[in-house]
């Protein structure tokens, strides 16, 4: 598919859908067998529902789309495009008050919600919201009164409509796509505006990546939430590559799913695989005699062959033996049929990346940002660099400041963010993005250094990464989360969430295995003090984002007086 020559992503899934046979499946819910689209359903049902968007809506309305991944999500983001409206995801852990914030702020004429669960969330900040038309929820919704609520289901069951060609559309690629929030570590949420041609070269980055490794129409699973700007991009990365999609469960069930749908490639963010890696570490701990010589020969070998080391006559037969006995039965129990997972939304740890290759489940680390819609760089599945980040996509323009800062220039950069010109400005200079990340470029390939906000400045003017310190305490199979503290302190301390079944670890062995860690850090990095929280960092109580990512501002707020007792 020659994406580059594409003017929409209406236009993406047109050319797809002319291409597949129209009774194939193309979407479907693990959650509830009976939801699944063909082809012929979701073109059928992006006109019908763009229809009724149209008696709502004038041209470059917002719709506000509040629900967890199920298959009318998609179909909903085509629907808002085709009435010449704007996508605005919205989490389903959002708090009232960013709801309450975000409503405001974009203003949308229509509200899309999945079930009374979320209506809820929501039931009070839209009571007096004049600007709001219609409200279409997806399952069923108690104490409807009025005109304002229609059933999506309704709308698909609609007599056929007369086809429409999606390629004679005058959406062009400078045109904007979605308003994308992100979920911010601190602050209001910021509408990230993406283009048309934003989305459209990341999927041609991707198709690129993938066209080498993936079969024709092949299965994905996803489960990374459609509000974030990553997977919202996959979803035209899987139209791209004629993809049967499968929507998950929940996180908990997501090894379950895999073995089932038998997926080629998955996206998830850094926190899945370090949870990954814990869980088949322990398993791998508890092993004895002749099958823990394998697993040990399993990662050696892997991890010389990731490095490009040359194995030895006997080596090569050894990781024959390794291949057949560990890795496969490993592959199997995640289907069989996986070609590659892709790491993204935040910086992969180096040790689970190797970990993760080296037994046979292909692991590419990314790097981007929701205001480049999302993917700058991947590693390629022929040259991975654990290190790294892979090369820029095609059309990506990547330099390095002075000051080691990342800067991105191109057609994936974001239009700026909504109704807010102060923070735009901030960040886009001459054309230019500045990441707030720092990195540097070996043989081509990207490799981040450190990240400008999240850095600890000791009295002496020392810059530590927390973040660096923080991947090695949760390598520990005891450690569920950890945060580290230091900003203008004379030492470093940690907060530490222990894991479920290690809840009675004692503080002398944490303290040992802490010093363990301390012997590969640097003087100033080193932890003096901790302290055991027994709360979890959660997306519910607001100590985590919706992409797992700890909200450091809050936490340390939360635990500043424990934190202070340490010094």
């Amino acid at each position: 598919m020659n994406i580059e020559n594409i003017n929409n992503l209406l236009e993406l899934f047109f050319n797809q859908y002319e291409a597949q046979e129209k009774k194939n499946i193309f979407l479907a819910s693990l959650r509830d067998s009976e939801n699944k689209y063909s082809w012929e359903d979701v073109y059928q049902n992006i006109i019908k529902l763009s229809q009724e968007i149209k008696k709502n809506s004038s041209k470059g309305d917002r719709c506000l789309i509040i629900s967890e991944n199920r298959p009318e999500w998609m179909i909903t983001d085509l629907s808002i495009m085709l009435s010449g409206c704007v996508t605005v995801p919205a989490y389903t852990t959002y708090s009232e008050r960013d709801y309450d914030y975000i409503i405001n702020d974009c203003e949308p004429s229509i509200i899309f919600i999945s079930d009374n669960s979320q209506y809820i969330k929501i039931k009070k900040i839209i009571s007096e919201k004049k600007f709001i038309k219609k409200i279409i929820y997806f399952d069923e919704i108690k104490e409807l009164n009025s005109e304002l609520f229609l059933d999506i289901r309704k709308i698909f069951k609609k007599e056929k409509q007369q086809a429409v060609n999606f390629s004679e559309l005058k959406i062009f690629r400078k045109d904007l796509s979605c308003i994308i929030y992100t979920s911010g570590t601190q602050g209001n949420p910021k509408g990230v505006m993406l283009s048309h041609g934003g989305i459209l070269k990341n999927c041609e980055g991707a198709y690129d990546l993938l066209k080498p490794i993936i079969s024709k129409n092949p299965n994905f699973l996803t489960w990374l939430p459609l509000s974030h700007s990553y997977e919202h991009t996959v979803q035209f990365v899987q139209i791209a590559v004629g993809a049967k999609v499968y929507y998950a469960e929940s996180i908990e069930k997501l090894i379950k799913n895999m073995s089932s749908c038998k997926p080629e490639i998955m996206t998830a963010v850094p926190r899945f695989y370090q949870n990954l890696y814990q869980k088949i570490n322990s398993s791998f701990s508890k092993t004895t005699g002749l099958k823990s010589i394998l697993i040990k020969n399993t990662i050696n070998l892997g991890k010389k062959k990731i490095l490009k080391n040359k194995l030895s006559f006997f080596e090569r037969i050894k990781n024959f033996i390794c291949e057949k006995l560990v890795r496969k039965k490993i592959k199997a129990q995640f289907g069989g049929k996986l070609k590659a997972f892709v790491s993204g939304g935040g910086a992969l740890d180096k040790e689970v990346g190797s970990f993760l290759n080296s037994i046979g489940l292909p692991t590419l680390q990314g790097y981007g940002l929701t205001e480049t819609s999302p993917v700058v760089s991947c590693n390629p599945i022929d040259d991975i660099r654990i290190e790294t980040v892979g090369p820029p996509f095609k059309g990506n323009i990547v330099k390095i400041a002075e000051d080691g800062e990342i800067l991105v220039k191109g057609e994936n950069v974001m239009l700026g963010y909504w109704n807010n010109e102060q923070e735009t400005s901030k960040v886009l200079k001459d054309g230019w993005l500045y990441t707030g990340d720092i990195g540097e470029f070996s043989n081509g390939f990207l490799k981040i250094t450190d990240r400008k906000k999240d850095i600890i400045i000791t009295p002496g003017g020392e810059n530590i990464s927390p973040v660096k310190i923080e991947n090695e305490l949760v390598k520990l199979e005891f450690i569920e989360q950890a945060l580290v503290y230091g900003d203008n302190k004379p030492y470093l301390v940690s907060l530490i969430v222990l894991s479920n079944d290690q809840k009675k670890y004692e503080n002398k062995k944490i303290s040992e295995k802490i010093e363990e860690i301390n012997k590969n850090l640097s003087k100033i990095e080193k932890i003096k003090k901790f302290i055991v929280i027994s709360e979890q960092f959660t997306i519910e109580n607001g100590l985590m984002t919706p992409t797992l990512k700890l909200k450091r501002y809050k936490i340390i707020k939360k635990y500043m007086k424990e934190i202070e007792k340490l010094y």
